[in-house]
């Protein structure tokens, strides 16, 4: 059960791999880790740590050892690169004006980003700020229970969808529900559907997934709402057309509230502004986060219509920061780059050449089974055998370590997906030097 765990999600961090790349590191390096050890509360994934950042810049993480490497993971918040002057310096002069705004008042930043927002919102046109992409995920939960009156919720396996008990119990990543005890009631999971073939094509295998869910809808009979994420992000599935406008449809039949979890994809990284835009559907509600502040300052969003405009005898969020200056001019900043800099276009013509290089790496070695990817996300599907697509779980490992201490990092996904991740700012030349070290990592487990 551990090893199975390990490999659902995130860095493997307790396996002989993770100790001798721990051998490797510079004494003060390891000294800084020993003190983080002791400090903070040990958590799967995230204990122990890598490495000790100095500072970010532009594409590269740098180290305390002075080690620079390029950051293809990123935590997905990094779609304007790291440390973006405009969104440092938006934040910066918010903070000498206005760093903070009581819940009970409001301010010109916030307004004017939610505008921006459902403008940019085909169908949405209502807005509540969060912290975080958790507490986004547990309003739209809320929302849906007070439009529809029922409370029960159809997500997916594997899905994550925040930390809280609530988005912990619609999510699906074993690390996160393991001991935990009951959680939230009315929550029936279906699985995961793998979409393994060509993006967009109409796969009778779908369909199947689609008559799973609407089993659930007439079986259970009073479903509120159903998560999911529109794009899976940890190990790129990428669902077609069809799939998800079925979906849609079914909703629809059923009085069921489509919430969409855009939090780690939306704002450009699929080559679109939101990613449920490439499927011509428009959800109920969506939710964004991690690039909406710019890997400055935390901030999360729910976009919904009037038709959950009536939540007046609630408190939905709630929240201290509910509209937080610093986050809303990170968040206008981001918008204004991405704008300026043609962002969502610059995520496609690198995503086209990322395509044809990691295509070209599945032609020439046998281990890679599977090249997907959307946009500026990939995913590189490691295999023991193509034909079986038996994972290849050892070697998502040793590709990891060995791109690390190259100066490249990324995430592996269900222990075998290598999920690519770069800055949409990223230089032509960078994501060259990265597919190569990339690629040479490949050439050494390739059997």
């Amino acid at each position: 059960m551990e090893d199975k765990i390990l490999r659902v999600e995130g860095d493997i961090n307790l396996t002989e791999g993770r100790k001798v790349w721990m051998t490797e590191l510079a004494d003060e390096t390891v000294d800084l880790l020993h003190q983080d050890a002791g400090a903070f509360i040990h958590q799967a994934l995230s204990t122990p740590c890598l490495d000790v950042l100095d500072r970010v810049e532009g594409s590269y993480l740098i180290t305390t050892s002075g080690k620079k490497i390029l950051d293809f993971h990123g935590n997905n918040l990094h779609q304007l690169g790291h440390g973006n002057r405009e969104v440092v310096e938006a934040v910066s002069k918010m903070m000498h004006k206005l760093p903070f705004s009581p819940r009970r008042y409001t301010n010109r930043v916030a307004i004017e980003l939610a505008e921006r927002l459902t403008s940019l919102a085909p169908g949405l046109n209502r807005v509540l700020f969060a912290p975080g992409g958790s507490e986004a995920n547990s309003m739209a939960l809320k929302l849906a229970r007070i439009a529809t009156g029922k409370f029960k919720v159809v997500s997916m396996w594997g899905a994550f969808h925040g930390g809280g008990l609530d988005t912990i119990s619609v999510g699906g990543e074993a690390p996160f529900r393991k001991g935990i005890g009951p959680l939230m009631t009315g929550v029936q999971h279906v699985p995961q559907p793998e979409f393994y073939r060509q993006p967009w094509k109409d796969d009778p295998d779908q369909n199947v997934y689609v008559e799973l869910i609407r089993q659930v809808f007439e079986n259970e009979g009073d479903v509120g709402a159903l998560i999911a994420e529109t794009v899976r992000n940890t190990d790129v599935q990428i669902p077609s057309k069809n799939f998800w406008q079925k979906i849609r449809a079914l909703c629809d039949e059923y009085g069921v509230v489509l919430i969409l979890d855009e939090i780690p994809i939306a704002m450009g990284r699929t080559g679109k502004f939101f990613a449920f835009e490439h499927y011509g559907i428009t959800p109920d509600i969506v939710t964004i986060g991690k690039a909406l502040g710019g890997g400055v300052f935390p901030m999360a969003a729910v976009l919904t219509n009037d038709r959950f405009n009536g939540a007046a005898e609630h408190s939905v969020g709630h929240f201290t920061h509910e509209k937080s200056p610093l986050g809303s001019a990170a968040g206008l900043a981001v918008l204004n780059f991405i704008e300026k800099e043609s962002i969502v276009a610059r995520a496609n013509e690198l995503g086209a050449l990322m395509q044809k290089r990691l295509l070209e790496m599945k032609e020439r070695y046998e281990i890679i089974g599977d090249v997907r990817g959307i946009g500026l996300l990939w995913g590189v599907d490691l295999v023991t055998d193509r034909e079986t697509k038996e994972r290849a779980f050892a070697e998502g490992e040793k590709v990891m370590y060995d791109c690390l201490k190259n100066g490249l990092s990324f995430k592996v996904s269900q222990g075998s997906v290598i999920n690519l991740c770069p800055p949409i700012t990223i230089s032509q030349e960078e994501l060259e030097q990265a597919l190569g070290i990339l690629e040479n990592a490949i050439i050494k487990v390739n059997k």
